[in-house]
C-alpha cells in the first residue's frame, strides 16, 4: 500500500489555476480537486485580469475560467490570454451557471477547449480537467445540443477552402462530430474501430487548422458543411 502511495506522489499533477470572482465558488473547486492525486491547484484569480497576469506567471495546464466576472469577463480574459505574447500553451475549461446558447459559442469562438455548468457532479469537474489538460475538448451532451441550437441560428459563411483538403470519410466523422456523437457512436455509425475515428478526428483537426473537436465543429457549422436541417436537437 505505502509503495502505491510513493507512485502517485511522484506522478506529475495536471496543474490548475481557479478563476472565479466569488471566494467561495473558488474555495469550493479547490476543495473538489485537491480530493485528486493528480491534479494540483496553483493559483487562483478573482478578475479577468488577474486570469491573464496568473496564467503567464504560473502557466498552469488548466483554467478553469468562469465567464460572468466583472469589468474583464470570461471570454475576453481568454481571448487576450491565448494571444498574448510569451502566453503559456494552455488549456481553458469555462465553467458558468449561466448556460445561455451564446456563451458556449462565444467561449469556443475565443479559444476555450470545453464548457461545463458549475453544478456539474465533482466527478464531472475533475474528469473535464483531465481531458482538457491532454488537449481534447469537453462539452456535455447538454452543451453540445446549445451549442448546436446556436450554431444554426446563425448566418453561414463562404465555404471555406481549408475543407476541399478532407477525405470523404474524414467528412463523415467531422459531420457526425457536428451532431454530437462520440467517437464511439461514430465508429458504430461508420462501421469502423473507434481508434479508426480518432485517427480521421486527428487529420481533420490538421487540415482545418484547429485545437479540436469544438472548435472543428464551429467552423463546419459558420462555414455550411453542415446544413441547419441536417440535425435534430
Amino acid at each position: 500500500m505505502s509503495t502505491v502511495g510513493i507512485e502517485q506522489e511522484s506522478t506529475v499533477s495536471i496543474r490548475v489555476l481557479i478563476v472565479d470572482d466569488q471566494v467561495l465558488v473558488r474555495t469550493g473547486f479547490r476543495r473538489i480537486l485537491e480530493e485528486e492525486a493528480d491534479i494540483e491547484v496553483v493559483g487562483e484569480a478573482g478578475t479577468g485580469e488577474e486570469a491573464v497576469d496568473l496564467t503567464i506567471e504560473l502557466a498552469p495546464d488548466v483554467v478553469l475560467m468562469d465567464i460572468r466576472m466583472p469589468r474583464m469577463d470570461g471570454i475576453e480574459a481568454t481571448a487576450r490570454l491565448l494571444s498574448a505574447e510569451g502566453a503559456p500553451d494552455t488549456n481553458i475549461l469555462m465553467l458558468t451557471t449561466f448556460d445561455l446558447e451564446e456563451y458556449v459559442y462565444d467561449a469556443l469562438k475565443a479559444g476555450a477547449n470545453g464548457f461545463l455548468l458549475k453544478d456539474a457532479p465533482p466527478e464531472e469537474l475533475a474528469a473535464a480537467v483531465r481531458i482538457i489538460a491532454r488537449g481534447d475538448a469537453v462539452l456535455s451532451p447538454t452543451i453540445t445540443k446549445r451549442l448546436i441550437r446556436e450554431l444554426t441560428r446563425r448566418p453561414r459563411r463562404t465555404h471555406t477552402t481549408r475543407f476541399e483538403q478532407l477525405t470523404g470519410r474524414e467528412r463523415d466523422v467531422l459531420r457526425l462530430m457536428a451532431q454530437g456523437f462520440s467517437n464511439a457512436e461514430i465508429a458504430e455509425q461508420l462501421f469502423i474501430s473507434e481508434a479508426t475515428v480518432k485517427t480521421h478526428a486527428s487529420r481533420v483537426f490538421a487540415k482545418l487548422n484547429v485545437r479540436d473537436r469544438s472548435h472543428a465543429i464551429v467552423l463546419a457549422y459558420e462555414s455550411g458543411l453542415v446544413e441547419p436541417g441536417s440535425i435534430e436537437i
